[in-house]
């Protein structure tokens, strides 16, 4: 896998358009514009963006609740993907929570969404459970990273980074 020339960086209100522009193209219920505008805002949120060729093609972004770090989005244009980047806005975005202080991670993902699946399981995520029509139309299996301060989680990182750099 060869990654894509790309920057990634912390998300500014300048790339809010964007990013909805983003979110309305690749999620079939696309948060508001609004919503981006309040999270980027808050102290306890961490969102990024991947740029390439001047347009960003990618974000991600997580909050923050003691330990806990809770992947709330992760996009990738559809004309970008399976060349590395939602590894390597992950790695940011765990890099992020982790120097923050947290020990676990978190997220949902849609049940049929395979590719993505296959993602997290490699970053360690493993299911937990269900949230029940979530998406309004499907079911979210939750899964969990604990432990994503030890050494050895740290060691899976480096060995992704490896691989996507």
């Amino acid at each position: 896998m060869v990654a894509v020339t790309t920057s990634i960086r912390s998300m500014e209100d300048g790339d809010v358009a964007a990013v909805a522009g983003l979110e309305a193209e690749v999620f079939p219920q696309p948060w508001p514009i609004t919503v981006f505008t309040e999270e980027v805002a808050r102290s306890d949120r961490i969102y990024l963006v991947a740029e390439h060729a001047g347009f960003v093609v990618g974000y991600a972004g997580l909050l923050r609740v003691e330990e806990d770090a809770h992947i709330v989005t992760l996009a990738v244009a559809p004309s970008m993907r399976r060349q590395g980047l939602g590894k390597r806005l992950m790695l940011r975005l765990i890099r992020a929570a982790l120097d923050g202080g947290a020990a676990n991670l978190t997220l949902e993902v849609r049940v049929s969404n395979e590719a993505a699946r296959r993602i997290y399981e490699e970053f360690g995520f493993e299911p937990v459970g269900l949230r029940r029509n979530y998406y309004r139309d499907e079911d979210a299996l939750i899964m969990w990273a604990v432990d994503a301060d030890s050494a050895e989680y740290r060691a899976r990182l480096d060995e992704i980074r490896g691989r996507v750099a």
